[in-house]
């Protein structure tokens, strides 16, 4: 998926479409072609909308990269399950791989495709841990690593996990026949939740390796530096190894009943805690639209991540006060337990 603008980035991409910003000497889409070819994806489909001619002179057919490029040029937004959708007779009956052309990563995208293989799933995302994932997808899995549900781009109050999606994905066709022709579709806003409600599994794979979404000038100029510095590896720089990875404010919904005071345990990685809970408590019925919350006819908590330190804050109610202290004690020692 190459169709992207990239209008955060236009101080360093001018009027070039953002696939095409170099990356130590090579546009970024180049690597994720390196990518993808040493992973044995050598069959691609490029999907563009935005100002495609640089990217379609400088790649051509892909004989010059060791790979075969077909293109697809939207006339109007499909999103990206839309855009991909546009490209299903090229792609053939069997499973395949999705991945942006404006993303730095080295993950073994083998590994993704033997394990969807074997789940059965109709999507397998790539996942990552990421400390603040406020810019993206946060992804709640199960013991098994079926994915529950998904967050986009929480504030803090709504962070329920420290795992992100990447936008790599590996699909079964099926997973495309709920995705409409010729209209505007994504896969994490309107595929994923579909695919969740008619009973398909979307399962979660935690890749090692490096990942950064260049998005921001910033996060540009970090993903060069782990360039330089060995963190990502890159085909052709030094270190390379083959292989064989504006913040909303939060909006408190009170609970009912009388409240115990509010119990803060601090944490070395918030995010990463409340990936811990949020598995462990899943199968209480657990509910993750306003952060982490438990509930029945006679009691009800909330634990979210702190948005001002590195803590969780947990709240509980009940008709009883003293009931919801000792409840809020309870569910206190349970996340100091996990971060001990």
């Amino acid at each position: 998926m190459a169709g992207g603008e990239g209008r955060r980035l236009k101080a360093v991409t001018g009027e070039l479409p953002k696939p095409m910003v170099p990356l130590l000497g090579k546009p970024i889409m180049e690597r994720c072609v390196e990518l993808l070819r040493r992973a044995g994806f050598t069959e691609l489909v490029g999907t563009l909308r935005y100002n495609p001619g640089p990217i379609m002179d400088y790649f051509g057919d892909g004989e010059d990269f060791g790979v075969t490029l077909d293109w697809r040029v939207e006339t109007q937004p499909l999103g990206t399950a839309g855009s991909v959708k546009a490209c299903m007779d090229l792609l053939g009956g069997g499973d395949f791989l999705v991945m942006s052309g404006d993303a730095a990563c080295d993950f073994d995208l083998r590994e993704l495709m033997r394990g969807h293989e074997r789940s059965g799933a109709a999507v397998s995302v790539a996942l990552c841990e990421c400390p603040e994932p406020l810019r993206y997808g946060v992804a709640v899995p199960d013991e098994n690593w079926d994915l529950r549900c998904f967050v986009e781009k929480p504030d803090w109050g709504r962070v329920v996990s420290d795992l992100v999606s990447t936008g790599i994905y590996a699909i079964s066709p099926r997973a495309m026949d709920y995705v409409p022709e010729g209209r505007e579709f994504d896969f994490a806003r309107d595929l994923f939740p579909l695919l969740l409600e008619r009973g398909e599994r979307i399962h979660g794979a935690l890749l090692e390796g490096y990942w950064c979404d260049v998005g921001t000038p910033r996060s540009y100029y970090q993903c060069c530096v782990d360039a330089l510095d060995g963190k990502l590896r890159l085909e052709g720089v030094e270190g390379f190894i083959p292989p064989e990875a504006a913040r909303a404010p939060s909006v408190s919904v009170p609970l009912p009943w009388e409240s115990a005071g509010a119990r803060r345990v601090s944490c070395r990685d918030r995010a990463r805690l409340m990936r811990a809970l949020s598995l462990g408590l899943a199968e209480c019925g657990a509910d993750f639209t306003d952060g982490l919350t438990l509930g029945s006819e006679h009691c009800r908590a909330r634990i979210r991540p702190a948005a001002d330190e590195s803590a969780v804050v947990i709240e509980a109610a009940a008709p009883d006060p003293a009931f919801a202290g000792r409840l809020a004690d309870a569910l206190a020692r349970l996340a100091e337990a996990q971060e001990a």
